[in-house]
């Protein structure tokens, strides 16, 4: 009869110990960051930061650049794509090779990703500009304010690793 109890409480006690364990090692792997890969495949290595992308394209209308940034929004519709902070705060927009990848529609705001591709800038049309601000989930107000175009920095990734 004392073996039942004995043999119970043993059971309980590993029981708690391998549940420690499990615990213990989820957070563990919660503090490490993950990163994802989206298109073709790119390292982080060489990466310049967003803030000194203007700086480097200097007069020139286009750069083939790695940058690394925060990003502020994706598309919340197809995940086509992404803004990314610059250095004055501004966003420019990440769009992706013949639309051949796309990222997450939620949940990158303040993520850090790197970007491989090229850099422009262009004057973006009223239409497009309405198109993103929806895309964005901006209020019909909101988008019904978009009247002008705008001479943007744009960029046109081969490739994005993003840091979860």
């Amino acid at each position: 009869m004392r073996t039942l109890p004995t043999l119970l409480a043993t059971a309980a006690i590993t029981l708690a110990g391998i549940t420690a364990s499990f615990t213990v090692a989820a957070q563990d792997r919660g503090t490490q960051p993950v990163v994802k890969s989206y298109g073709a495949a790119i390292t982080a290595e060489g990466a310049m930061p967003a803030g000194d992308l203007v700086k480097a394209m200097g007069e020139k209308t286009e750069l083939a650049a790695k940058v690394e940034g925060e990003v502020i929004t994706s598309c919340t519709k197809k995940g086509c794509w992404m803004d990314m902070k610059l250095a004055d705060g501004s966003a420019m927009k990440v769009r992706f090779k013949d639309y051949g990848f796309f990222v997450p529609t939620r949940g990158l705001e303040g993520k850090r990703a790197v970007i491989q591709g090229t850099a422009t800038r262009e004057v973006v049309d009223v239409a497009t500009l309405r198109h993103y601000a929806e895309d964005a989930g901006k209020s019909k107000e909101e988008i019904e304010k978009i009247t002008e175009p705008r001479t943007d920095m744009l960029f046109l990734a081969d490739g994005v690793l993003i840091t979860f």
